[in-house]
């Protein structure tokens, strides 16, 4: 329990240790979902599945992605709640350590040429797995990094997981730009295991890292002074408008950064006959690029609001969704570099950075995990998974290969990022405007 008067340097200490264990736990659920993403448009379809029909085995391939994202907020409700009764710190342990073995695990799977249908099998019951401890691992994280925040840093420390996320995208398409250098075959004669096995070495620095985080002073004074309520029921019947905001806001997000960050890449690599090396790099300067956005919004969330700087995200975003569709079409590296890096490494960062301060103001402390864990997760699982799959069958399904349903898409989903950040319920549980 933190002391009522910590110096300066314990402060310090405290808040090192809280942005270590939330951007490392963010880092490894992104370069997972990353390499995941790379490795269902590139590889997937070709050693999981019957090859005998390379269109239909690459839909499943992308399914399996998406199948993930059903476990996502049965995960949220489960763990979220859970949080809520005993605590944020033993909750990030655990949904860290089912994440972390999972991702290990799909780099060990034989292929469907050795083991036949138990192949996809195998990668389905991980990935469900996979996404029971991602479904709570964002929230986790993020109302870790504000609850241990001062009134003032809400903000920039709720953009923390955003750079974890964003390390993780760097760290997982640096592997695959390495793994490519040559060309694909080496990617997909068996050099795609290497980034899922290597994993182990995120997992053990988070685990040990995560071992010794202290307990968010906001549930510490919320334990002392006896506030015990059923999250469950408590949201229902005090706010289920918070839930409605953080659920749609989950949507509208989510859709964009699965189209910006996943369909972009099956598009390309289908489409465009363009090489995973090219698509990796697209994103590795993306991921760049984002690392240095993120902490500028997250201080742009202290100056102005979570709230300002999310509907700024929604409007650019529509405004770009269709120049985005238009440069990924054209097939040249420079502008799919240049795509990706605004749509990845600018507007995606700046509506989820935001959020980590945005979400969490949504709800208060003794219901404040399960309702950002389920809440989102449950828009997430809609989003997601099926958003860049819907986008990728529009694509398929016609006979011109046409994108116009892929930015009418972008443009709904940027409408409803505004529109949630509007009805922003977070001055009924905070003074402050982050």
């Amino acid at each position: 329990m933190i002391n009522n008067i910590e110096t300066d340097s314990e402060k310090k200490i405290r808040l090192k240790k809280v942005a270590t264990a939330t951007i490392v736990g963010s880092m490894l659920e992104w370069y997972d979902f990353y390499l995941y993403a790379t490795m269902a448009s590139v590889v997937f379809a070709k050693v999981f599945f019957d090859t005998s029909n390379p269109e239909a085995a690459t839909i499943q391939a992308f399914a399996t992605f998406a199948i993930g994202f059903v476990a996502r907020p049965i995960g949220g409700l489960f763990f979220g709640y859970f949080g809520d009764k005993y605590g944020r710190k033993k909750m990030l342990f655990v949904t860290f350590l089912l994440m972390g073995i999972c991702t290990t695990a799909i780099g060990f799977i034989p292929t469907y040429d050795t083991i036949g249908i138990w192949a996809p099998v195998f990668l389905v019951f991980f990935r469900i797995i996979q996404g029971l401890g991602a479904g709570a691992e964002f929230a986790g994280a993020a109302i870790t990094s504000y609850e241990h925040a001062s009134e003032e840093k809400r903000g920039s420390q709720g953009a923390w997981p955003a750079l974890g996320l964003n390390l993780g995208l760097l760290l997982s398409s640096l592997t695959v730009f390495l793994l490519t250098l040559n060309g694909d075959e080496f990617l997909i004669n068996g050099g795609w295991r290497i980034p899922f096995i290597l994993s182990f070495v995120l997992v053990f620095v988070g685990l040990w890292v995560r071992k010794s985080l202290p307990e968010t002073p906001d549930y510490e004074k919320a334990e002392v002074e006896k506030i015990k309520t059923n999250p469950f029921k408590d949201i229902m019947k005090k706010n289920m408008k918070g839930l409605f905001v953080v659920f749609i806001l989950a949507i509208g997000y989510n859709s964009l950064s699965y189209i910006f960050k996943t369909f972009s890449l099956a598009y390309l690599t289908q489409f465009q006959g363009i090489s995973a090396h090219v698509t990796s790099l697209s994103v590795t300067i993306a991921s760049l690029v984002a690392i240095c956005t993120v902490p500028l919004f997250g201080w742009l969330c202290d100056k102005w609001s979570s709230k300002k700087v999310l509907i700024a995200g929604g409007f650019l975003s529509m405004i770009f969704a269709y120049p985005f569709i238009k440069l990924l079409e054209t097939g040249n590296h420079i502008s799919i570099y240049v795509a990706v890096a605004i749509g990845t490494g600018v507007l995606a960062p700046m509506m989820f950075a935001s959020q980590g301060s945005f979400l969490s103001r949504q709800f208060s402390v003794e219901n404040r995990s399960t309702g950002v864990s389920s809440g989102r997760e449950l828009g997430t699982a809609l989003a997601g998974g099926l958003a860049p799959l819907g986008a990728l069958t529009l694509v398929a399904s016609s006979a011109t290969n046409s994108t116009t349903g892929v930015i009418i898409i972008l443009f709904i989903a940027a409408i409803l990022v505004v529109i949630s950040a509007y009805f922003d319920q977070g001055h009924r549980f905070t003074k402050h405007k982050n």
